[in-house]
């Protein structure tokens, strides 16, 4: 299962963050500081699986991570995963996918893993979500407009 995916840059500033576990604001804080320090000061050359940091699970977790110029792409998972389907799920999906469509990597990311679980990784099914999402919102927003110039109308 995964506990947490983590996306920060070359300073360890969170670009997004999300836990499937719960753990309170300053522990999470702490996790992405332990993280970060664990997974940037490894050379580009080398393995990118190594057993999770103190603060999550010690060895029982493993810390999964790619670093792609700016970006490290870290998911925090249990003895359960595959270390190689996660990676792939990094290297094929997230990374094109996030950094291509930065303004909807929620999006994506909610149709990726769901609850710490991997739900889809078809690529196609993934971008209809998304844009199913977007045309909902417009139409949300267009309606919202027209509501508002009624009663700015009425006023």
């Amino acid at each position: 299962m995964i506990k947490a995916i983590l996306i920060f840059n070359n300073h360890g500033k969170p670009r997004l963050i999300r836990f499937y576990q719960y753990f309170a604001e300053d522990m999470q804080q702490q996790i992405i500081r332990e993280t970060f320090h664990l997974v940037s000061k490894r050379d580009d050359n080398v393995c990118n699986f190594l057993e999770g940091g103190s603060l999550i699970g010690g060895s029982d977790y493993k810390l999964i991570y790619r670093h792609y110029a700016t970006l490290y792409f870290v998911f925090c998972v249990d003895s359960s995963e595959s270390e190689l389907g996660i990676l792939d799920l990094i290297q094929v999906k997230l990374n094109y996918s996030l950094c291509s469509a930065s303004p909807q990597v929620h999006y994506i990311l909610q149709e990726v893993v769901m609850g710490g679980m991997v739900l889809e990784t078809n690529m196609n099914e993934i971008v209809a979500q998304v844009e199913v999402q977007n045309r909902m919102e417009k139409s949300e927003r267009k309606d919202q407009v027209k509501h508002f110039s009624k009663y700015v109308d009425q006023a």
